[in-house]
C-alpha cells in the first residue's frame, strides 16, 4: 500500500472519530465571566432561605412545610428557585451543557413570576392581618432574577 493510500485510509477511519468530537462540542457552552454572576446568584440565594420571608417565618421554614398557612405560592416559588436556582446552576456549570443552560434560563424566568406571585400573595393577604412580604422573599426574587437573566445570555451566547 502507498504511502497516500495509507494516509487516505487513516483519515477515513478518523472522520467518525472527529465527528463525533464536533458534535459533542456543539453541544457545550462556555458559561465565561457569567460563571462567577451565576455563583454568586446562587450563594444569594441559598443565604436567603435563613432570612425572613413573611413575618418571622424564614425561608427555610417554608421549604420545610412548617408554615402552612402561607399558602401555596411562597413554597411553589421556593421550590422553583432552589430546583432551577440551585441544583439546575450546578448541574448546567458542571456540565455545560447548553440544553441545560436553556433549562436553567426557562425555569429561572418561571421562577420569577412565582415570586413577583408569592410577593404579591402576600401583600393582599396583609389586608385580612397577615404578614406581608420579608426581606428574604424579596432577596431570594432578585437572586432569581439574575439568575434568568445570566443563564439567557449564556444560553444565548452559542
Amino acid at each position: 500500500m502507498s504511502e497516500s493510500a495509507h494516509d487516505r485510509a487513516a483519515a477515513r477511519d478518523l472522520d467518525p472519530e472527529l465527528a463525533d468530537i464536533a458534535r459533542g462540542i456543539e453541544r457545550r457552552t462556555d458559561p465565561g465571566s457569567t460563571a462567577l454572576t451565576v455563583s454568586v446568584a446562587v450563594l444569594v440565594l441559598l443565604a436567603s432561605l435563613a432570612l425572613p420571608y413573611t413575618g418571622p417565618v424564614a425561608g427555610w421554614e417554608v421549604l420545610a412545610g412548617l408554615a402552612p398557612d402561607l399558602g401555596v405560592l411562597p413554597r411553589l416559588f421556593t421550590f422553583t428557585a432552589l430546583g432551577f436556582g440551585v441544583v439546575g446552576s450546578a448541574l448546567a456549570l458542571a456540565t455545560r451543557w447548553w440544553a441545560l443552560a436553556w433549562v436553567c434560563a426557562v425555569g429561572c424566568g418561571f421562577s420569577v413570576v412565582d415570586g413577583v406571585w408569592a410577593i404579591w400573595s402576600r401583600q393582599t393577604v396583609v389586608l385580612d392581618g397577615g404578614t406581608g412580604p420579608g426581606f428574604g422573599l424579596v432577596l431570594a426574587l432578585l437572586a432569581v432574577l439574575v439568575l434568568a437573566a445570566s443563564w439567557v445570555r449564556i444560553a444565548l451566547r452559542r
